[in-house]
C-alpha cells in the first residue's frame, strides 16, 4: 500500500515527504499542495511546498555529491541502477496504486508503466557501460597538410547536475528515462515531478534510494511552480535540462541560457489513410491509438486524414469498436477513465462545442460527468474547427476526408507540432515517399505512433521539441566530449 511498509518513512501525517541529501524531508514552508484524485475530484495526496532557499540547498548538495559520482567505476553504477531496477519491479504494486488514484491510469496500464520503468533502468545501465567505455583514437596526418605528430584521445565526461522535469501522464517511466541516462553517464540529478504524479515520482525516488546511491547524487523537490518552477529552471547550477510536457517548455527554453535541453512538447499526430490500406488493421490501431488512457499521450492519434473513397467504411469500422470500449473508474481498470484535471475536461469540451457550432458530424453522443468524458469521434471535420489543430489530450478524435494524399501531408505539416504521424497502406514504396514528406520526428508505417520501445530514438520536429530521446540519445545527450591531444616531437608511424 502506498506510503507504508518500506515506503513509511516518505509520508508524515497526510503529506509526503521531499527527498535531499539521502534523507527524506519536511519543508520549512511549513505549506503543502494539495494532488485531487481526477475520479473522485477529491483531494487524495499531499506533498510538500519547497521553498527557493531548499532548492538552492538541493542543488548546492547535487554539485558537491556528482564530484565523487564521476570517479565511481562504470560497473559500480549499472550494478546499482540494476538494484535500483530490481527494487522499483518488486514494489510495482504500491506505485501503481499511486498511478490509478492520482492520474486515473487504469490499473493493469499502471503496474505496466512501473515494470516497464525497471525494464529502462536495467537496460540503460548495460548501454551505459558499451557506449561510456568506449572512445576514440584519431591520428593528425588524416588531415590534409599534417604529419602524424599528434595522437587524439576523446572520450564522453558529464555535464554536471541534470534537472529532470517529467509530465504527469508517465510521471514514472518518463521520469527514469532522465534519471537513469544521468546517474550512468556520472551527472547528479534533481527531479521536479509534476504535481499529479508526485506521489507516485516519489516512491520511485525511494527505491533509488533504497538501491544506496550516494547521498544528494538523486534530489526530488515537489511544491508550486510559480514558487519554484522558473527558480529551479533557471537555477546557474543546472547544467542541463531534461524536460517532458507542453508549452512551458517552450518559456524554458527562453530562459535556460546556454545549456543543453532535452524537450518533448507534445504534439497533433496524424494518421493518414490510403485507399489501399488494410482497414481493420487501421481501425485497431485509430482506436489503440486515439483512446488508450483515454488520449492522455503525447503519441495519441488526434487526427485521422482518410482517403474519401474509404472515408465510411472506416468510420464505420472505428465506430462499431469506439461502442465496445469501456467507461468508468481506473480501478476497474476500463479503457476510458477520467481525464487528469477539471481544467483538461473543460478544455476538451471547448473543442467539442466549436466542432459542434461548426458542423462537425457527432458520431455518438457528446457526454461528460465530472472529469470523465465518454469517447468521442468527429467526422467530417475541416480545417476552420479547432480540433483540427489543436491537442485535446482526452478521447476526442477528429476525421478529415481528404482527396488526394498531397492534401493529407499539406495538413499534417502545417500544423505547428510535429511529433510523430502514420500512413496506413499495402504499398512500402508508398509509405516511405509519404513518410520522408512528412515533417515529424517518427513516422510509423501500418501502426499507430508510439513511444518505444524504450532504446528507439524519439523526437520532434518544431515546437514539438528539442533533441532527442530514447536510452543511447539521452546518454550521449548528457556527456560532453573531452579531448586530450598527445603531441610527439617527430612523425611517427605504426610498420606493422
Amino acid at each position: 500500500m502506498a506510503g507504508s511498509g518500506v515506503f513509511a518513512e516518505i509520508i508524515e501525517g497526510d503529506v509526503y515527504k521531499y527527498y535531499s541529501d539521502g534523507e527524506w524531508k519536511k519543508s520549512t514552508s511549513g505549506k503543502s499542495v494539495p494532488i485531487i484524485n481526477p475520479t473522485t475530484r477529491k483531494t487524495q495526496f499531499k506533498v510538500q511546498a519547497c521553498t527557493q532557499e531548499e532548492v538552492n540547498k538541493v542543488v548546492d548538495t547535487a554539485k558537491s555529491a556528482q564530484k565523487s559520482w564521476v570517479k565511481t567505476p562504470l560497473w559500480k553504477r549499472a550494478e546499482l541502477l540494476h538494484k535500483a531496477a530490481a527494487i522499483l519491479k518488486e514494489h510495482k504494486v504500491p506505485i501503481a496504486e499511486c498511478l490509478v488514484k492520482e492520474i486515473a491510469k487504469p490499473a493493469k496500464d499502471a503496474v505496466t508503466e512501473v515494470v516497464r520503468s525497471g525494464d529502462l533502468v536495467s537496460y540503460c545501465a548495460e548501454e551505459g557501460v558499451r557506449i561510456l567505455g568506449e572512445g576514440k583514437f584519431l591520428v593528425s596526418d588524416s588531415f590534409p597538410g599534417n604529419e602524424r605528430t599528434k595522437y587524439c584521445l576523446t572520450s564522453k565526461v558529464p555535464l554536471g547536475v541534470v534537472l529532470a522535469i517529467p509530465p504527469f501522464n508517465y510521471p514514472v517511466n518518463l521520469a527514469v528515462s532522465k534519471i537513469a541516462p544521468a546517474l550512468i553517464a556520472g551527472n547528479s540529478l534533481v527531479l521536479k515531478p509534476p504535481t499529479q504524479g508526485a506521489v507516485a515520482a516519489l516512491h520511485m525516488v525511494h527505491c533509488f534510494h533504497l538501491a544506496g546511491f550516494p547521498k544528494g547524487l538523486i534530489s526530488c523537490v515537489t511544491g508550486k511552480g510559480s514558487e519554484i518552477g522558473d527558480f529551479l529552471t533557471m537555477h546557474p547550477g543546472v547544467n542541463c535540462i531534461s524536460f517532458t510536457g507542453g508549452d512551458t517548455g517552450i518559456a524554458i527554453s527562453k530562459k535556460a541560457g546556454m545549456i543543453p535541453l532535452q524537450m518533448e512538447l507534445g504534439g497533433k499526430d496524424a494518421c493518414i489513410i490510403l485507399e489501399d490500406a488494410d482497414l481493420d488493421l487501421a481501425a485497431v490501431n485509430i482506436i489503440k491509438g486515439g483512446f488508450s488512457y483515454s488520449g492522455q499521450r503525447c503519441t495519441a492519434v488526434k487526427v485521422v486524414l482518410i482517403m474519401e473513397s474509404v472515408a465510411d467504411i472506416l468510420v464505420e469500422k472505428v465506430k462499431s469498436k469506439v461502442a465496445k470500449l469501456t467507461v468508468g473508474s481506473p480501478e476497474d481498470d476500463c479503457d476510458i477513465t477520467p481525464v487528469v484535471t477539471e481544467s483538461s475536461a473543460n478544455f476538451i469540451e471547448g473543442l467539442v462545442m466549436d466542432a459542434k457550432q461548426k458542423g462537425a458530424t457527432f458520431c455518438q453522443e457528446y457526454k461528460r460527468e465530472g472529469n470523465l468524458i465518454w469517447p468521442l469521434l468527429l467526422d467530417n471535420v475541416r480545417p476552420d474547427m479547432r480540433i483540427a489543430w489543436e491537442e485535446p489530450f482526452g478521447p476526442v478524435l477528429p476525421v478529415i476526408r481528404i482527396n488526394s494524399v498531397e492534401e493529407g501531408i499539406h495538413h499534417c505539416n502545417a500544423s505547428n507540432f510535429g511529433l510523430q504521424g502514420c500512413v496506413f497502406t499495402r504499398d512500402i514504396n508508398k509509405a516511405i515517399l509519404i513518410s520522408d514528406a512528412m515533417e515529424t520526428g517518427t513516422v510509423q508505417i501500418n501502426s499507430a505512433p508510439a513511444r518505444g520501445p524504450d532504446h528507439f530514438p524519439f523526437q520532434g520536429l518544431k515546437d514539438s521539441g528539442i533533441g532527442s530521446q530514447g536510452i543511447t540519445n539521452s546518454i550521449n545527450m548528457m556527456t560532453k566530449v573531452k579531448t586530450t591531444v598527445i603531441n610527439l616531437p617527430s612523425p611517427s608511424y605504426a610498420m606493422g
